[in-house]
């Protein structure tokens, strides 16, 4: 009997993004894939609130997320722009590599990451391809955008796309 290899979590670090990349392309059509640029900044910008998980044949899923305002949304391929004020971690994206699925590395990134002392009050995210399921499992819920740029920025997603917040520990 093969058992898989055990995985840990760990931040994200620019020697990444290579790995990260080809994670992505595995994950995501190409309409849906944010350049190598983008993410690099997006490292750079908020490289404490994103995360990776490794295995011994490599990096096998990541998270990348940043300190947002709740009802904000990030375009699809747009830089990240951490708010001064931020009340909510907003997750872009989440990907676990074909390979590593049915692990719980999914899991493990984003409870690692809201677990972590920010004083956030919310989580926030764009639900896509078909994961809407998964982030009700994880306490999210379907919510919608009032602010029009905000609106605009759901609609550069694929059809389907949902907006989804949860409130975080010792939220009232």
């Amino acid at each position: 009997m093969h058992f898989p290899s055990p995985c840990h979590v760990r931040a994200l670090r620019p020697a990444d993004l290579d790995a990260v990349l080809a994670v992505q392309a595995a994950c995501y059509p190409p309409a849906m894939q944010e350049a190598a640029g983008v993410l690099r900044a997006r490292i750079v910008a908020a490289g404490g609130t994103c995360a990776v998980a490794e295995d011994e044949h490599g990096l096998c899923g990541y998270l990348f997320a940043y300190p947002s305002r709740l009802g904000a949304v990030t375009p699809l391929g747009a830089a990240f722009d951490p708010a001064p004020d931020a009340d909510t971690l907003y997750v872009h994206d989440l990907a676990v590599a074909p390979r590593a699925h049915g692990r719980g590395l999914a899991r493990r990134l984003v409870a690692q990451l809201l677990e972590q002392p920010a004083g956030w009050r919310w989580s926030a995210l764009v639900s896509v391809q078909d994961s809407e399921a998964f982030w009700r499992a994880l306490g999210y819920a379907t919510d919608t955008v009032h602010d029009a740029a905000a609106r605009a920025a759901l609609a550069s997603y694929p059809p389907g796309a949902r907006y989804m917040r949860r409130a975080l520990a010792g939220t009232y």
